[in-house]
């Protein structure tokens, strides 16, 4: 019975985690829309979590990568609820720090950094599927925010020359209603790609437990929860991190939020299709990042974009040692 509850405590830090996630990551789905003033911020968070909520028709194929393609599931069957918890303390606190910092980190990197750093403590680094960690995490963790880039700057290119022989008055009237549609799609691409890391991880920890058989999907209500935990985070949203991302890149147009936002919610689709964990946050910002380039390089405020990649490169190591770290005081309480 001591072991069970212990099990369901940690279900619960992980879907606490996953609140933590919409919290922090709030602006990922509304800094655009709220940098154009197309809806006021209680309005985009709201559109925002009914989006993240949406996101569980896609599937659980990012799910299925966290739970099997991270840490060997027989390190996690040998030392499940301390691997689990610990990488979540991992997670959490690099998420705090960073919204502290009102930097618009990756909560899903910083769920895999720790548990890859609890997963070493415990098991060693051969318990790590470095191949499947570099193949599915790192590579596409450099390349969605260029490809982002690239695509949201042809994208609002193309915009812009369609619409040359029209007014900026109807320019903005027209992409301020295609926006309402453009926000709430890259809503629920964050949702189906932030919510399935903890419905990975919850997963794994119910498997290595004998809970659900091996190889089993992940259960209905593990997806209804995470869904719902990371729709309320959206909602009560994380303030510092919107205002860096809605104006201390670069500012916004309507039609530079649509091509933001449509070019973001694409690579996001294709990538979930593929079981990549990627970022939705360094999606976002290579996008926002690719619309204001249209106007000329220098719209880009480049010293605060460096300030955002330099945490991104710290994000998986530095959870990578506070869930190491974890573990060991996990581990030294006692807990299985």
């Amino acid at each position: 019975m001591a072991v069970e509850l212990l099990i369901w405590a940690t279900v619960t830090v992980a879907i606490a985690f996953d609140f933590a996630n919409g919290f922090h990551d709030s602006a990922n789905s509304i800094a655009t829309i709220v940098a154009t003033r197309v809806l006021k911020p209680v309005q985009a968070v709201a559109l925002a979590a009914v989006g993240n909520f949406v996101g569980i028709l896609l599937g659980t194929a990012v799910a299925k990568t966290i739970a099997n393609d991270i840490v060997q599931p027989s390190a996690i069957g040998e030392h499940p609820v301390s691997i689990v918890l610990a990488a979540l303390i991992g997670a959490l606190a690099w998420d705090i720090i960073t919204w502290y910092r009102g930097l618009p980190t990756s909560s899903s990197h910083a769920l895999i950094g720790g548990l890859v750093g609890a997963g070493a403590m415990a098991a060693g680094f051969a318990a790590v599927k470095g191949d499947k960690v570099l193949d599915k995490v790192v590579i596409p963790m450099m390349t969605s925010p260029v490809i982002a880039f690239v695509f949201a700057f042809l994208f609002t290119a193309l915009i812009l020359q369609l619409g040359r022989r029209s007014t900026v008055h109807r320019m903005n009237f027209w992409f301020r209603k295609l926006q309402l549609a453009s926000s709430f799609f890259y809503s629920v691409t964050h949702g189906t790609n932030d919510a399935q890391k903890t419905m990975g991880i919850i997963t794994a920890l119910l498997i290595a437990n004998g809970m659900l058989a091996a190889g089993s999907g992940v259960p209905l209500w593990v997806m209804v929860a995470a869904h719902a935990a990371i729709s309320l985070g959206t909602f009560f949203g994380g303030w510092r991190i919107v205002r860096t991302m809605a104006s201390r890149i670069t500012s916004l147009k309507p039609y530079q939020g649509f091509g933001a936002e449509t070019g973001g919610g694409l690579v996001l689709v294709a990538t979930a299709h593929l079981g990549m964990p990627v970022s939705t946050t360094h999606v976002i910002t290579g996008s926002i990042m690719g619309v204001g380039a249209t106007r000329r390089l220098s719209a880009v405020r480049w010293g605060v974009t460096r300030r955002i990649v330099g945490a991104w490169i710290l994000t998986i190591p530095a959870s990578a040692l506070i869930g190491a770290a974890a573990y060991l005081v996990v581990a030294g309480a006692g807990v299985l």
